[in-house]
């Protein structure tokens, strides 16, 4: 049976806004190894947008954050849309395909990521239990299945004066 939340009538609802990205070299896939809430789960390197912030400045920042590569933007694989009802938290996810230009193997990673690692597609989905959320595994499906839109398709607007 499936529990429903009733909202809060004086909250406003606004889903996280985050951002992944899908990094692939020589068949394998770039993942994050972290903590969350006591649970060891996988994930690509990911986080929220911070206040004026583009998105792709954010999907660079947080991959270098947190697996200590560097990327290039290479395309925007998808914009995914999740409700995790455990906790009822709902989230709006720019995934982007990248490439890597550098690892700073001096640098640390985040609070929370134990370690970065490179893993292949049956690898991942062998993990399935553990992946962060079912996103994971559909951006690389949908990575592998060619879908990449030009960066171009987003359109940061400078902010107001």
């Amino acid at each position: 049976m499936k529990r429903t939340i009733a909202p809060d009538p004086d909250a406003i609802w606004r889903p996280d806004v985050t951002v992944a990205c899908v990094i692939a070299r020589e068949g394998r896939f770039l993942v994050v190894e972290e903590r969350v809430r006591g649970e060891l789960v996988i994930n690509q390197p990911a986080g929220h947008l911070e206040p004026h912030e583009t998105l792709c400045a954010a999907a660079v920042r947080e991959t270098l954050e947190e697996t200590a590569w560097t990327v290039a933007l290479s395309g925007l694989v998808g914009v995914y849309q999740w409700t995790n009802c455990a906790n009822d938290s709902h989230f709006l996810r720019f995934t982007f395909a990248a490439e890597v230009v550098h690892h700073d193997t001096q640098r640390r990673l985040d609070e929370g990521i134990l370690r970065a690692v490179w893993m292949t597609r049956d690898e991942i989905a062998a993990e399935r239990a553990r992946l962060r959320s079912p996103m994971v595994l559909r951006c690389v499906d949908d990575f592998l299945a060619g879908k990449c839109q030009p960066l171009d398709s987003l359109v940061p607007l400078p902010d107001s004066a």
